[in-house]
């Protein structure tokens, strides 16, 4: 131990705060003489990381074990440097270790870096718990980031910001999250004035130079071509893409989404052959600058859609092929459903209408009958073509075949939100409000319920809507299952106001007494809802303000039961149809279109004409008639079969 200190003394008697290298130099003269020296190999790691030599610090760490324990700090953060962020998370997160702020700060990244965004999340609002004013701008810049990327990645009820605040357009960095957020949640008119609010901040910063202005202006401005193309502005967005100068992004993964951008916004690329040479000579961002999920599939996706721009149908076929048979069906991922889609479209490439690649697509779907994004191409191809039927008729069908399967993974698929919802719009279309209310009460209750698949939040949209779907049913059992959804959406969020209204109206038919006093403040007063009732005019108009009872409402709901309903008002008939000598005053017959006879008020004259009469009346005398042969019948004779017709002229 004493041998360990006087190293380390020697160590910082020859380093400077300022010289890393030195430091780097000291560790390693002291680790020759003694390489179970744990000090040194500490000294080294931390010099190692001020040199951005994060992969050998790595190295370090594997070659002395050791050191986990004794660093972990440096250990997770030279982790998520070297763009391992799952593995920084693993250390970061140990439990039973106290955890440091620094620590907090490291896990915090890594999660967000490995796409884990609500523990980002989670870990940013502990800090913000016990925050120190100096760094409160640096929490707000990157909880921005990470509700951002929780709206992209389907999670958007977990977001603590739903729309830009004031705070928010007070600097250049929080309002490009700001606009990030709004364009994930498609708010693009929002995103366009948070990106020219950061642009004009970052511009009048006084405490960057020109060079660190324009390297913050670049990632800006790219923002702003993709947002613009979006709104539909090609035009603007083609000239402002041009003003980028590429070479100076340095961050590849940014370059790579600026050149791609600028393809889908010029007009001089409407060439597919050249565009997809061009999207292919964009340079791929190495380990430590990767895309998100999210970027990388709407990146494969243009690479496929250039593919069979470019006729290169097969290789498109082939390789989504290769990607969907590599993941377990049915699955939700939006990589191997996007594939999907664009297998699809390959397969049927070359029809020439939406009946001939359903025909072309039916196919497919029986070797592939659990692929949802096949699924869902077939369906939407049905609504094209008006056959509303047979969309649902496929989705009840699969929904019916994963139920029976019993497998927690196909259940989760079964009551996918955004399932559900294609289901419930299609009973919508077709006017089924009772099936509607059915399948949300069905998804509500699954969800509702703790499943070892289902460790997520259920959806607050799918919720909100199952809940208000039970509370339209009347149904006792519905509206008491309606008020403990509306409880529980009220527990994650008290101010959320979906959740205050469904609770309030639920406990107010089931059971009043349970509704929190604190809600109460949430109801419209009173007076203001019959501010604008004209009390004088409704007791002018025979409405009276007296006490009714129950009886009393009943007799007057039977009063207004049998009353008459009020005559039609009569067709009004172009003058172009009437006869010249048309009376106006005088009533039309209505039976004028059918003959004499049948007619109502019909009364024939003579005796004769009573006769003939009795013989149309319904139930009246038969006469008797000639009768039909009747095939396979024998010929039987009669008294007046041997009779002789008499002869013209004859006598008898």
């Amino acid at each position: 131990m004493a041998a360990s200190a006087q190293s380390l003394a020697s160590l910082l008697a020859n380093a400077s705060l300022d010289d890393p290298d030195q430091v780097l130099k000291a560790a390693n003269a002291a680790i020759k003489k003694s390489k179970a020296d744990l000090e040194a190999h500490h000294v080294k790691i931390v010099a190692l990381l001020h040199l951005d030599r994060f992969d050998d610090a790595v190295k370090v760490f594997g070659d002395v074990p050791s050191l986990h324990d004794k660093a972990r700090f440096e250990y997770a953060y030279a982790l998520y440097k070297s763009g391992d962020a799952a593995k920084a998370v693993a250390v970061a997160s140990v439990a039973g270790v106290q955890t440091s702020r620094g620590m907090k700060h490291v896990l915090a990244q890594a999660a967000y870096r490995s796409e884990d965004f609500p523990q980002a999340a989670t870990v940013y609002r502990e800090l913000g718990r016990q925050l120190e004013q100096d760094n409160e701008y640096d929490l707000r810049i990157n909880s921005g980031a990470v509700d951002a990327q929780l709206e992209w990645s389907g999670q958007g009820e977990l977001a603590q910001k739903k729309k830009p605040g004031r705070e928010d357009l007070e600097a250049f960095e929080t309002a490009f999250n700001a606009a990030c957020g709004s364009i994930s949640r498609g708010e693009l008119a929002q995103a366009h004035v948070c990106l020219k609010r950061a642009k004009g901040l970052c511009d009048a910063a006084t405490n960057l130079a020109e060079e660190e202005k324009k390297a913050e202006l670049l990632p800006i401005t790219v923002q702003q071509v993709y947002v613009l193309t979006q709104m539909g502005k090609v035009d603007e967005a083609e000239q402002l893409a041009t003003t980028i100068p590429f070479a100076d992004i340095e961050e590849l993964s940014t370059r790579y989404i600026a050149q791609v951008n600028s393809i889908a916004a010029s007009k001089e690329h409407s060439n597919p052959f050249l565009s997809h040479r061009l999207f292919h000579s964009s340079p791929q961002p190495p380990k430590t600058d990767q895309h998100f999920s999210f970027q990388t599939n709407l990146l494969r996706q243009d690479e496929y859609v250039l593919s069979l721009l470019s006729q290169k149908v097969a290789g498109v076929a082939s390789s989504t092929e290769k990607l969907i048979s590599a993941s377990p069906a049915p699955s939700l991922s939006p990589k191997v459903n996007t594939a999907a889609v664009l297998n699809a479209a390959a397969h049927a490439r070359n029809v020439a209408s939406e009946k001939a690649a359903l025909r072309e697509l039916l196919q497919l779907l029986e070797k592939r009958p659990n692929d949802v994004g096949l699924l869902l191409t077939i369906t939407h191809l049905y609504v094209l073509t008006g056959n509303y039927a047979a969309a649902t008729h496929l989705l009840e069908s699969f929904f019916k075949r994963l139920e029976q399967s019993g497998s927690a993974s196909d259940l989760d698929v079964r009551f996918a939100p955004g399932l559900v919802a294609i289901l419930v719009s299609l009973y919508a279309q077709q006017a089924r409000p009772g099936a509607s209310k059915s399948e949300l009460a069905k998804a509500a209750e699954y969800w509702r319920k703790p499943h070892k698949s289902n460790t997520q939040a259920p959806s607050k949209a799918l919720m909100v809507a199952a809940g208000t779907a039970l509370l339209d049913t009347h149904n006792p059992e519905n509206v008491i299952a309606a008020g403990e959804i509306f409880a529980s959406l009220y527990e994650q969020d008290e101010n959320d106001r979906a959740a205050v209204a469904g609770l309030v109206a639920a406990y107010s038919i089931t059971d009043p007494s349970k509704i929190p006093s604190e809600l109460l403040q949430y109801l419209p007063d009173a007076t203001r809802l019959i501010s604008d009732i004209d009390a004088a005019g409704l007791e002018d108009a025979g409405v009276t303000l007296g006490t009714l009872s129950t009886t009393n409402l009943q007799s007057e709901a039977q009063k207004r039961t049998a009353a008459k309903p009020e005559a039609p008002k009569p067709k009004r008939i172009r003058k172009s149809r009437l006869p010249k000598d048309f009376d106006p005053n005088k009533k039309m017959d209505a039976e004028r279109w059918l003959p004499m006879r049948d007619r109502t008020y019909y009364r024939p004259k003579g005796r004769k004409g009573k006769k003939r009469m009795e013989g149309l009346t319904q139930g009246g005398p038969v006469a008797d008639e000639k009768a039909a042969p009747v095939a396979g019948g024998p010929k039987v004779g009669g008294a007046a079969a041997g009779k002789k017709k008499k002869g013209k002229g004859g006598k008898w």
